[in-house]
């Protein structure tokens, strides 16, 4: 027999591999991080022997889930200035809000928050965007979470940099610190068309071709965006970035709720990914992405949260729920977008968009063993005739038993294991009081 590190036995294992398929009593075997072999379990318990063996009678494993758009720290924002117009929210609310409390401390305290959240959720890879990314990276690697870090560009100053030169410096000193890291990977992230010039997008297309890495922007994220661009410029931010040529395989446009068929067309030829959020931009009443016709034209979408101060979780498993049954409301077709895939864009699907899907987004031979466990024994998810349409229209995070990040098993039974849960919450009540008493 062989000696390997791990080996989980699981009644259902859903690799999200080619044909999306639903292995019963199969087993997944790890060794120094990654995949050996899915197999039956029968068959893996004549033929490997491991250091750590764990049954799963009643779950279900999956590939750890992938937030492709967040912004964690604003998790002490929770909130704050709920059922209010975008931007009347950011304008009035949220950037005051940062301008008074957003330093290193709070980027620490409200990421480690995110990251306890994230986890106890099944998420194992999130891509950010925020201030202070060295600070995010930090938690996220202490915390054993795998994580894109979005090096955040806007035009105006803030605490983290004063203009987009020095954004960009300062981003690119990050992904220095941390471009050999395996947990930590970058992401130029331009906040917005309406927030970032046309100069410092250039630079920002240049570096990220020079560093191959990829882009992360809010785009077409309301009907205000639009018409006051194109009152301003003459043409929709769309096109602005197609001229400024970032549109392309490297850009996650975020949000896309105003797209019109040509535009559609054109990210088709671009190769460009859309990143979904679908619970905040019902909250903030943004709009609705046509899911199902970029998917129908072959454009790549994931799937992400936004941040908890304009959601107010960072559950992935809701927010493949809520995609899928709005891409049948928007589409007028229940058939729009299915369970399997509602869980492709919350697992392949991101991973391919953040340029890491060698790596994860799958269970496979080869890849990086970020896996979750789901307990399907439960009052809410009986009886149970298809997993994957449990998982998608049934499950709760609650049911999240167990996560590894790269064979490391960073949540066990519920309890996080490289994160103190009590201080966490400490921490976040005593910036609630503080942020609240000024409120």
């Amino acid at each position: 027999m062989t000696t390997i590190d791990t080996l989980l036995h699981a009644r259902w294992i859903l690799p999200v591999s080619e044909g999306d398929p639903c292995l019963l009593n199969h087993s997944i075997a790890i060794h120094e991080e990654r995949i050996l072999e899915v197999l039956p379990t029968e068959t893996a318990k004549s033929r490997y022997q491991a250091s750590v063996e764990q049954e799963y009678l009643h779950h279900a494993l999956i590939p750890g889930l992938i937030n492709a758009h967040t912004h964690a720290a604003m998790s002490l924002f929770r909130g704050l200035s709920d059922d209010i117009a975008l931007m009347d929210w950011l304008q009035n609310h949220i950037w005051p809000a940062e301008s008074k409390w957003v330093n290193e401390d709070f980027v620490q305290c409200g990421t480690e928050l995110a990251v306890a959240e994230m986890l106890r959720s099944g998420t194992t890879c999130f891509n950010d965007m925020y201030f202070f990314p060295d600070v995010t990276a930090r938690v996220a690697k202490n915390a054993g979470i795998r994580a894109c870090v979005g090096l955040i560009v806007i035009d105006f100053p803030t605490v983290w940099a004063s203009n987009a030169d020095e954004y960009i410096d300062k981003g690119i000193a990050v992904h220095d610190s941390f471009r050999h890291d395996e947990l930590i990977s970058t992401t130029f992230a331009p906040h917005a068309p309406y927030t970032v010039s046309d100069k410092p997008l250039e630079k920002i297309r240049s570096f990220a071709h020079e560093m191959d890495i990829p882009i992360t922007m809010h785009v077409h994220e309301t009907a205000h965006e639009v018409d006051e661009a194109v009152t301003q410029t003459g043409v929709r931010p769309l096109q602005r970035l197609f001229e400024l040529g970032l549109v392309s395989p490297s850009l996650l446009a975020v949000h896309m709720t105003q797209l019109q068929r040509n535009e559609i067309d054109n990210l088709a030829s671009s190769g460009c990914h859309v990143v979904h959020c679908p619970e905040s931009n019902l909250k903030l009443a943004s709009g609705f992405c046509p899911v199902s016709e970029l998917q129908n034209h072959g454009i790549n979408v994931a799937l992400g949260t936004d941040g908890a101060a304009s959601n107010n979780d960072l559950d992935m498993l809701g927010e493949m729920r809520c995609a899928a049954l709005v891409a049948k409301g928007v589409a007028a077709d229940p058939t729009a977008l299915p369970a399997a895939a509602a869980l492709r864009m919350a697992t392949i699907n991101g991973a391919r968009a953040l340029g890491i899907d060698s790596k994860v987004g799958s269970l496979e031979a080869g890849k990086h063993a970020d896996i979750v466990a789901i307990n399907m024994d439960s009052i809410e998810t009986t009886p149970l005739y298809d997993p994957v349409s449990h998982l998608v229209y049934s499950c709760n995070r609650e049911q999240v038993s167990d996560a590894w990040v790269a064979g490391k098993h960073v949540l066990k039974n519920r309890v996080l294991t490289g994160l103190d849960e009590s201080s966490i919450r400490q921490q976040a009540h005593a910036w609630s009081r503080k942020i609240g008493s000024e409120d």
